[in-house]
């Protein structure tokens, strides 16, 4: 059976079985009971599946016969090149996993050399997961290239990705878009999606997300959003460490899309994460949410002044500014 986060409200707290880290500060709360950025440790790890694959034309085929509750397992000691192959659709309920952090596995590593490769991986279906799998783009560079290569995409709902490492996405290394709901991505480490002017670890267009327990670094927003009615995320117990390109979590509003509005989303909850840099802007809401946004017990290396930008319509409380040791 599926997994799903529950959420009472747009301002819920992560509800993790005897949690009650209200009164902590940062990620080191971290009630998930798994190590934050996934790996050694992690509790959810595969070690088979219902179809095993070791090249790319295997997986092509197992990913076109397999239906709701199967499992595609990747080896850990595997690579596969999907040069040459996009857009390859995973259907609704399907697993496709590795095994990284089993025994200090890295996980397998499905990997492109196609710049424009946008995107490698997309739901063709709700409820896929994507677990233990290192997931490697074409470029990570910063230099504004033609191409935009994005790592998985889903417009629908109840996408779970998990215990993966995903990088070298220049444009996004996930992508929720219009229609997806309920996107989970928690104890990733996603880094190195940095192209100069987009640049994401985690963005949404229209679509919400749970953002829990990953690591980020190097990319130029570790997580964004349009601002279109219907984006809405929950950022929580996140680690963020010292390289960015731009400020590390936002929410565009009307000036970025020209629509005439002030608009930055429905909601944001931002709470119980650590920024270790002290080079760019925490968190920054570039209009007014319209159901608000609540930006709390976080810990920032950066001054108060110099941590939270907002356009109106949001609270923060129990944040701690300064050097973060």
């Amino acid at each position: 059976m599926p997994r799903v986060i529950a959420v009472l409200s747009a301002f819920a707290i992560l509800l993790v079985a005897g949690a009650n880290a209200q009164d902590d500060i940062g990620c080191e709360s971290n009630p998930t009971g798994d190590p934050i950025g996934g790996g050694e440790g992690y509790s959810q790890i595969h070690a088979d599946g219902d179809y095993v694959v070791r090249a790319a034309d295997e997986l092509l085929a197992a990913l076109a016969v397999a239906t709701e509750g199967d499992v595609i397992y990747v080896p850990g000691d595997v690579e596969i090149d999907m040069t040459g192959h996009d857009h390859i659709g995973i259907a609704g309920g399907v697993t496709l996993a590795s095994d990284r952090g089993r025994d200090g596995a890295p996980g397998a590593r499905i990997y492109t050399t196609q710049r424009a490769t946008n995107p490698l991986f997309q739901t063709a279906g709700d409820f896929v997961r994507i677990t233990g799998l290192r997931l490697e783009g074409p470029f990570g560079g910063r230099e504004r290239i033609a191409e935009r290569g994005s790592g998985v995409m889903t417009t629908h709902h109840h996408l779970e990705v998990d215990n993966c490492e995903v990088f070298a996405w220049n444009w996004a290394g996930i992508a929720g878009q219009r229609g997806a709901t309920h996107v989970y991505v928690h104890h990733n480490f996603i880094h190195h999606c940095q192209y100069a002017g987009l640049g994401y670890g985690v963005v949404l267009d229209q679509a919400d997300a749970r953002i829990i327990a990953n690591r980020f670094d190097w990319n130029r927003h570790h997580i964004a959003a349009t601002g279109r009615p219907g984006c809405a995320y929950e950022a929580a117990y996140n680690l963020v460490l010292t390289n960015a390109n731009g400020h590390y979590f936002d929410m565009h509003g009307g000036r970025d899309r020209g629509d005439g509005t002030n608009i930055a989303g429905d909601w944001m909850h931002v709470h119980h994460n650590t920024f270790l840099g002290d080079g760019h802007w925490g968190v920054i809401i570039r209009g007014v949410p319209a159901q608000g946004a609540r930006i709390h017990h976080n810990r920032f290396a950066t001054p108060e002044d110099r941590s939270i930008g907002t356009g109106g319509n949001a609270e923060a409380h129990d944040n701690v500014f300064g050097e973060v040791e």
